[in-house]
């Protein structure tokens, strides 16, 4: 009896008998696709008599195409997949290098605060011609206009190239000059050089305080520039003796400041009357100490945020409110006794912060005060200590 797995003619002669190993197996398609060698065609064995068979390709599949060496149809596919992801990949970082994101800026600039505190004299008013007087001062040693302002040596910071810190000092420079030393700015008839100069947040705050100006620690003209009240002075001479300082840091990775410390020395007339003698004219000072703050968007516009000012200038009458302009006291005006305006605490709205707020400006030559010595230790300090 013949067994299941053999041909129906039987064992063909020259063949194994039932026993032999190969004898259940089936080499059916599938089996022959599976193959990792692949017999050369007769055509193909005429070209390469070195080799019979071939290597199967790892892309190969069982489409129709697999006997001439293309890939199958699942093959191509997943050739297809990997070719769409590398142009995915490729297309995001090309956008990338093109657009590189740009975090958003954390807020606008903020409003500036100012102090501007008026300088009594302690005695009379020194005139004399513009020469004379500069003589006679310690502006005699000044430089004359912007040759007065000189920047720093120029270094990088952690986060500030040499060039940004360089254009933050070149537009402080500026704007000491437009607002210090412009002669239309000086004569209150032209604000717009300081202001194109200004980050464009602090635009509403510099106009109400050129139109309206007010003591009131945010809106006074003489916060953001020096300005004579046209009605009291004018400037005698156009060669302002200017001395300061310039430093910068930087405060945050996206924000560089830069402080000033300058003294401007102008010779004035008065505004009104018989047009005055040639020894009419006097000194007024005025010490501006400024801080600036730049980003990126600051330096590439070239404009500035002021972020304070504290001014002294002087000699002035202490009742007069120097908020809108100086008003300079005369050549022979003597030392004033009169006081601040009165504040009352009890009315509402805004106070006048300038309110209060007088010095008085010491003698050319005058040794500074010395500094109070500290109280012992259980004694409390009686008095109030000098403003810096």
């Amino acid at each position: 009896m013949a067994a299941p797995g053999d041909p129906p003619n039987g064992t063909p002669e020259g063949i194994g008998g039932g026993d032999d190993e190969y004898r259940s197996v089936v080499f059916d398609e599938d089996f022959v696709r599976a193959a990792r060698l692949q017999e050369f065609s007769a055509q193909e064995r005429m070209g390469e008599p070195d080799r019979a068979v071939r290597s199967r390709s790892l892309w190969a599949g069982s489409g129709p195409g697999q006997g001439t060496g293309t890939p199958g149809r699942g093959a191509r596919q997943g050739m297809l997949l990997v070719l769409l992801i590398a142009t995915a990949f490729a297309a995001a970082v090309y956008m990338g290098l093109r657009n590189p994101y740009v975090p958003p800026a954390d807020g606008h600039a903020e409003p500036l605060v100012s102090t501007v505190v008026p300088l009594a004299p302690t005695g009379t008013v020194p005139g004399g011609r513009p020469t004379e007087l500069y003589e006679d001062s310690p502006a005699a040693e000044y430089r004359v206009g912007a040759a007065g302002i000189t920047l720093p040596a120029v270094r990088r910071t952690q986060h500030f190239t040499d060039g940004e810190v360089g254009a933050a000092l070149s537009i402080t420079k500026d704007y000491l000059v437009q607002s210090s030393l412009d002669p239309d700015v000086l004569a209150g008839t032209a604000s717009r050089p300081v202001r194109v100069l200004l980050d464009p947040d602090q635009l509403t705050q510099f106009d109400r305080s050129i139109a309206s100006p007010s003591g009131d620690g945010r809106h006074a003209a003489t916060g953001w520039l020096v300005r004579f009240d046209p009605r009291t002075a004018v400037v005698a001479d156009s060669g302002v003796r200017v001395h300061g300082t310039l430093a910068f840091e930087e405060v945050a990775p996206d924000v560089l400041e830069v402080l000033t410390d300058h003294t401007f020395v102008y010779v004035v007339r008065p505004a009104t009357g018989a047009p005055a003698a040639a020894d009419g004219a006097s000194l007024f000072t005025v010490r501006r100490e400024l801080r600036l703050r730049f980003d990126r968007d600051d330096l590439a516009a070239r404009r500035a945020e002021l972020a304070s000012a504290y001014v002294m200038a002087g000699p002035q009458d202490c009742s007069a409110d120097p908020a809108g302009g100086f008003r300079p006291l005369p050549a022979g005006a003597g030392p004033t006794t009169v006081g601040p305006p009165a504040s009352d605490p009890y009315a509402g709205g805004h106070p006048r912060r300038a309110a209060g707020l007088c010095g008085v400006m010491a003698q050319p030559g005058s040794p500074s005060p010395a500094p109070a010595p500290a109280p012992e230790p259980g004694q409390e300090a009686s008095g109030v200590s000098p403003a810096p």
